[in-house]
């Protein structure tokens, strides 16, 4: 939340209210690890704020508004990142390549999850993770036609 704009309606508390909800709303769901939970509620928190975004209008592309790279978005905590339409239709398609490096996208980004929460979750090593996060942003940055920073 703190890479949402300013006047963004939807506070952070309220996200992970809106995240809990849906997750207890859910029956059927046998937990089956820590893992499994996380990913479950970073792909909320995606789909809430993808919904969010485009239940207010906003444009394939930012719609003129100033948009932020997936890099700047990671490294630069305060900076708002505008074009959650685009991010979800990027990582559908990484999804469809690569199912764990847009998880690893999903739990870094939209539940800000260190490098280590994530190996922890994803019961990988950090290094595996590093190399995943780096991989991720650099594919895509050419998707959304940024130029990817070599931070972690």
């Amino acid at each position: 939340m703190p890479r949402e704009r300013i006047d963004h309606t939807l506070q952070a508390s309220a996200l992970v209210n809106e995240a809990y909800i849906r997750l207890i709303e859910v029956k059927q769901v046998q937990w089956q690890s820590r893992a499994h939970f996380f990913a479950m509620a970073s792909r909320l928190m995606r789909r809430i704020l993808v919904d969010t975004a485009r239940a207010n209008g906003y444009q394939k592309r930012g719609g003129g508004v100033r948009t932020v790279s997936l890099s700047e978005a990671g490294a630069v905590p305060n900076t708002p990142f505008q074009d959650f339409s685009a991010l979800d239709d990027a990582l559908n398609a990484l999804e469809a390549i690569d199912a764990r490096k847009a998880k690893v996208v999903e739990m870094r980004f939209f539940a800000g999850m260190s490098m280590e929460e994530t190996a922890v979750a994803l019961r990988l090593s950090v290094g595996t993770i590093k190399n995943d996060w780096r991989l991720a942003k650099a594919w895509l940055a050419r998707e959304l036609g940024d130029s990817p920073r070599d931070d972690a």
